[in-house]
Protein backbone atom coordinates (compact mmCIF):
# COMPACT_ATOMS: atom_id res chain seq x y z
CA UNK A 1 0.00 0.00 0.00
CA UNK A 2 1.23 3.39 -1.04
CA UNK A 3 1.48 6.21 1.96
CA UNK A 4 0.01 9.50 0.46
CA UNK A 5 -0.55 12.18 3.01
CA UNK A 6 -0.31 10.28 5.53
CA UNK A 7 -3.17 7.71 4.75
CA UNK A 8 -2.75 4.32 2.88
CA UNK A 9 -3.84 4.56 -0.53
CA UNK A 10 -4.99 1.61 -2.11
CA UNK A 11 -3.11 -0.44 -4.67
CA UNK A 12 -4.00 -0.32 -8.22
CA UNK A 13 -4.48 -4.14 -9.81
CA UNK A 14 -5.69 -3.53 -13.29
CA UNK A 15 -3.12 -6.07 -15.29
CA UNK A 16 -0.57 -2.94 -16.24
CA UNK A 17 2.39 -2.50 -14.58
CA UNK A 18 2.87 0.25 -12.64
CA UNK A 19 6.18 1.47 -14.58
CA UNK A 20 3.84 1.17 -17.95
CA UNK A 21 1.12 2.73 -15.97
CA UNK A 22 3.10 6.04 -15.55
CA UNK A 23 4.46 5.94 -18.92
CA UNK A 24 0.99 6.06 -20.33
CA UNK A 25 -0.38 8.44 -18.39
CA UNK A 26 2.80 10.66 -19.34
CA UNK A 27 1.90 10.50 -22.69
CA UNK A 28 -1.59 11.11 -22.04
CA UNK A 29 -0.67 14.20 -20.22
CA UNK A 30 1.17 15.63 -23.56
CA UNK A 31 -2.14 14.81 -25.94
CA UNK A 32 -4.14 16.40 -22.71
CA UNK A 33 -1.76 19.22 -23.09
CA UNK A 34 -1.83 19.45 -26.93
CA UNK A 35 -5.57 19.21 -26.74
CA UNK A 36 -6.53 22.19 -24.79
CA UNK A 37 -3.99 24.15 -26.69
CA UNK A 38 -5.32 23.11 -30.01
CA UNK A 39 -8.76 24.18 -28.21
CA UNK A 40 -7.70 27.32 -27.10
CA UNK A 41 -6.18 28.61 -29.65
CA UNK A 42 -9.46 27.32 -32.02
CA UNK A 43 -11.72 29.44 -29.36
CA UNK A 44 -9.51 32.36 -30.00
CA UNK A 45 -9.75 32.09 -33.40
CA UNK A 46 -13.81 31.66 -33.49
CA UNK A 47 -13.84 35.03 -31.47
CA UNK A 48 -11.37 36.64 -34.15
CA UNK A 49 -12.17 35.46 -37.51
CA UNK A 50 -13.08 38.20 -40.10
CA UNK A 51 -12.68 38.57 -43.93
CA UNK A 52 -15.45 37.05 -46.39
CA UNK A 53 -15.10 33.74 -45.20
CA UNK A 54 -16.49 34.60 -41.01
CA UNK A 55 -19.47 33.00 -41.17
CA UNK A 56 -18.10 29.72 -42.85
CA UNK A 57 -15.25 29.90 -40.31
CA UNK A 58 -16.45 31.02 -37.09
CA UNK A 59 -19.00 28.19 -37.38
CA UNK A 60 -16.91 25.99 -38.29
CA UNK A 61 -14.40 26.74 -35.28
CA UNK A 62 -17.12 26.70 -32.66
CA UNK A 63 -17.71 22.88 -34.05
CA UNK A 64 -14.45 22.02 -33.69
CA UNK A 65 -13.43 23.89 -30.35
CA UNK A 66 -16.56 22.02 -29.08
CA UNK A 67 -15.18 18.47 -30.07
CA UNK A 68 -12.15 19.42 -28.28
CA UNK A 69 -14.08 20.94 -25.59
CA UNK A 70 -15.46 17.38 -24.86
CA UNK A 71 -12.40 15.67 -25.65
CA UNK A 72 -10.18 16.75 -22.82
CA UNK A 73 -12.26 15.33 -19.96
CA UNK A 74 -12.08 11.77 -21.41
CA UNK A 75 -8.79 12.15 -21.48
CA UNK A 76 -7.89 13.71 -18.12
CA UNK A 77 -10.00 10.53 -16.96
CA UNK A 78 -8.04 8.05 -18.39
CA UNK A 79 -5.13 9.41 -16.71
CA UNK A 80 -6.64 9.16 -12.95
CA UNK A 81 -7.98 5.77 -13.95
CA UNK A 82 -4.46 4.81 -14.04
CA UNK A 83 -3.27 6.32 -10.98
CA UNK A 84 -1.58 9.47 -11.81
CA UNK A 85 -2.92 12.90 -11.06
CA UNK A 86 -4.04 14.68 -14.36
CA UNK A 87 -2.04 18.04 -15.14
CA UNK A 88 -4.61 21.33 -15.85
CA UNK A 89 -2.56 24.15 -15.25
CA UNK A 90 -1.61 27.01 -17.81
CA UNK A 91 1.91 26.24 -16.89
CA UNK A 92 1.65 21.98 -17.11
CA UNK A 93 0.08 22.58 -20.20
CA UNK A 94 2.36 24.77 -21.58
CA UNK A 95 5.51 22.40 -20.47
CA UNK A 96 3.82 19.41 -22.08
CA UNK A 97 2.26 20.54 -25.04
CA UNK A 98 3.73 20.42 -28.20
CA UNK A 99 1.61 22.86 -29.90
CA UNK A 100 2.70 26.56 -29.73
CA UNK A 101 0.57 28.91 -28.05
CA UNK A 102 -2.42 30.78 -30.20
CA UNK A 103 -0.03 34.36 -31.51
CA UNK A 104 -0.55 37.27 -29.77
CA UNK A 105 -2.26 38.95 -32.90
CA UNK A 106 -5.03 37.37 -34.75
CA UNK A 107 -3.74 36.37 -38.12
CA UNK A 108 -5.98 36.73 -41.26
CA UNK A 109 -8.43 34.18 -41.81
CA UNK A 110 -6.03 31.60 -44.08
CA UNK A 111 -3.11 31.84 -41.56
CA UNK A 112 -5.93 30.66 -38.72
CA UNK A 113 -6.59 27.33 -41.04
CA UNK A 114 -2.92 26.67 -41.74
CA UNK A 115 -2.20 27.29 -37.86
CA UNK A 116 -5.18 24.69 -36.95
CA UNK A 117 -4.13 22.40 -40.02
CA UNK A 118 -0.51 21.75 -37.65
CA UNK A 119 -2.04 21.76 -34.85
CA UNK A 120 -4.31 18.84 -35.65
CA UNK A 121 -1.73 17.27 -37.01
CA UNK A 122 0.74 18.00 -34.36
CA UNK A 123 -2.14 15.92 -31.64
CA UNK A 124 -2.48 13.14 -34.19
CA UNK A 125 1.62 12.87 -34.01
CA UNK A 126 0.99 13.11 -30.58
CA UNK A 127 -1.71 10.18 -30.00
CA UNK A 128 0.36 7.90 -32.63
CA UNK A 129 3.24 8.42 -30.67
CA UNK A 130 1.43 6.68 -27.47
CA UNK A 131 -0.53 4.08 -29.26
CA UNK A 132 2.50 1.53 -29.45
CA UNK A 133 3.29 1.41 -25.64
CA UNK A 134 -0.38 1.35 -24.67
CA UNK A 135 -0.89 -1.76 -27.13
CA UNK A 136 2.12 -3.67 -26.04
CA UNK A 137 1.27 -2.72 -22.54
CA UNK A 138 -2.59 -4.57 -23.44
CA UNK A 139 -4.58 -1.14 -22.37
CA UNK A 140 -6.85 -1.39 -24.42
CA UNK A 141 -9.28 1.67 -23.39
CA UNK A 142 -6.37 4.04 -23.85
CA UNK A 143 -5.76 2.17 -27.63
CA UNK A 144 -9.28 3.09 -28.37
CA UNK A 145 -9.02 6.79 -26.97
CA UNK A 146 -6.06 7.29 -28.87
CA UNK A 147 -7.59 5.50 -32.49
CA UNK A 148 -11.06 7.94 -31.75
CA UNK A 149 -8.61 11.06 -30.80
CA UNK A 150 -6.42 9.96 -34.27
CA UNK A 151 -9.70 9.85 -36.45
CA UNK A 152 -10.87 13.30 -34.78
CA UNK A 153 -7.99 15.21 -35.67
CA UNK A 154 -6.78 13.48 -39.02
CA UNK A 155 -10.58 14.23 -40.50
CA UNK A 156 -10.79 17.53 -38.98
CA UNK A 157 -7.27 18.29 -40.66
CA UNK A 158 -8.22 17.00 -44.37
CA UNK A 159 -11.12 19.21 -43.93
CA UNK A 160 -9.16 21.86 -43.04
CA UNK A 161 -6.28 21.39 -45.73
CA UNK A 162 -9.28 21.60 -48.35
CA UNK A 163 -10.10 25.18 -47.67
CA UNK A 164 -6.17 25.75 -47.91
CA UNK A 165 -6.25 24.62 -51.80
CA UNK A 166 -6.62 27.35 -54.80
Amino acid sequence: MAKSHGKTAPSISIGISDKDRAAIAKGLSRLLADTYTLYLTTHNFHWNVTGPMFNTLHLMFMAQYTELWNAVDPVAERIRSLGHPAPGSYAQFSALASLPDVPATPPKALEMVRILVEGHEAVARTARELFPLADKAGDQPTADLLTQRLAVHEKTAWMLRSLLEE
